[in-house]
């Protein structure tokens, strides 16, 4: 895979590089509540900037359906660019139409550009190898270099992911070179005890990587919605916490291989809960119960791990050479049910291992819960990239950018 300082040392002054980003940022209308993959970006596009390119920057924004749609247009994302680059930054109100054509046009070297949501175009979504590769085509009319750093959606087999790269020269920014070095810190000669926590609201979503950390890991701690599926798969009652029946004897499997493989399989010894879901706009006080973990009533449900829990994890996770974590132990974004994941954040703060963060939610929450990022030592852009590169997918965007 080639690298951008590779790139770089080829030069690139007057050349157009075309920058597949990963802006999908968090809106409350036009205002980004959290820019932190747009931060992520900045050191491949001020690289490319100072060495005299003119960056071309692209990329997604929630789920468009491949029309124009103004409450997912990047305009926001490009001025927050701008103001984190401390330089103007061009904005096209087209992807690939007389706009976005006349603007990177219009770029001077040192110049950079961000061109509309990707997927107000359907090409870049289709199914279709024909309908992808035109919008591809159409895109590469825009460039001459094409520089992958959008590494959120690397596991996307979509038209400015996985074909436009076979159209032009390519390189992969720092950011994804990044996130590959820390995901094989992962998954090849990995510092033992090897600990993961996993959260997040359905267990379908982690099975894949569950099997995969069933042969790796040392310990699974597991919290968040998804943790009801393994407690009745013990014969636990669960009340009316969020279940997915059909899930059941897969945890089963799960849970005896855990044991048959020596891997510590850590689950809830408490909860907090309640009779009703926490009201997350308002933040009104939800005064949960705490119960243990075997003792959900039948009219409540579960919405955190309980106290006994927190130390327990965090016990757990105290000797730890290496921690992975993702998923939020649960309801993080109301304060009466924030402690669980508060707990796991500051654990790994305290871990004396490599700690990486997958991404998404768990990015999210530590932003939100005020922690510094900087203090892990990893927080990932891509929590469905992260998940399918340890689950040992081909990520279609990594593949593209393999010479």
């Amino acid at each position: 895979m080639k690298t951008i300082d590779e790139l770089l040392a080829e030069g690139v002054a007057g050349r157009r590089v075309f920058v597949r980003a990963d802006l999908n940022v968090p809106l409350d209308g036009t205002t980004i509540t959290d820019d932190g993959r747009i931060r992520a970006v900045l050191p491949t596009v001020k690289a490319l900037a100072e060495a005299g390119a003119r960056v071309v920057v692209a990329s997604h924004l929630g789920r468009p359906k491949g029309a124009p749609d103004p409450a997912f247009s990047l305009g926001p994302a490009a001025a927050r660019l701008g103001e984190l680059l401390g330089a103007e930054v061009a904005f096209a109100t087209d992807t690939v139409g007389e706009s976005a054509t006349s603007t990177v046009a219009g770029l001077a070297d040192g110049q950079v550009a961000v061109i509309e949501n990707l997927r107000f175009n359907a090409g870049e979504t289709s199914k279709d190898d024909a309908e992808r590769g035109a919008f591809a085509d159409q895109l590469a009319a825009l460039a001459d270099v094409y520089v992958g750093d959008g590494f959120g959606a690397v596991h996307r087999k979509h038209a400015s992911v996985f074909d436009l790269p076979a159209r032009l020269p390519h390189a992969a920014g720092y950011l994804i070179a990044t996130e590959v070095g820390v995901l094989k810190k992962l998954t090849e000669d990995v510092k033992r005890p090897y600990v993961v926590a996993l959260g997040g609201s359905k267990v379908s979503d982690k099975l894949a990587v569950i099997d995969q950390l069933l042969g790796k890991a040392d310990r699974l701690l597991i919290g968040g919605g998804m943790v009801f599926t393994f407690l009745k798969a013990k014969g636990y009652e669960v009340g009316a916490s969020l279940l997915q029946d059909d899930q059941i004897p897969v945890v089963q499997e799960y849970i005896e291989r855990a044991e048959k493989n020596g891997v510590e399989l850590v689950l809830p010894v408490d909860v907090l809960t309640s009779t009703a879901f926490p009201d997350l706009k308002t933040k009104a006080p939800a005064n949960p119960d705490t119960v243990a973990a075997d003792a959900i009533p039948a009219d409540q449900l579960g919405l955190d791990i309980g106290p006994e829990t927190r130390k327990l994890y965090a016990s757990k996770l105290a000797d730890a050479a290496t921690v992975f974590w993702n998923g939020p132990m649960g309801v993080f974004e109301h304060p009466d049910y924030a402690e669980g994941t508060k707990a796991v954040a500051q654990a790994l703060l305290d871990s004396p291992g490599f700690t990486v963060v997958g991404g998404g939610d768990s990015a999210a929450a530590v932003r939100i819960l005020g922690f510094d990022e900087n203090a892990f030592g990893h927080i990932s852009t891509g929590g469905g990239a992260s998940l399918e590169y340890l689950e040992g997918k081909t990520l279609p965007g990594l593949a593209a950018l393999e010479d």
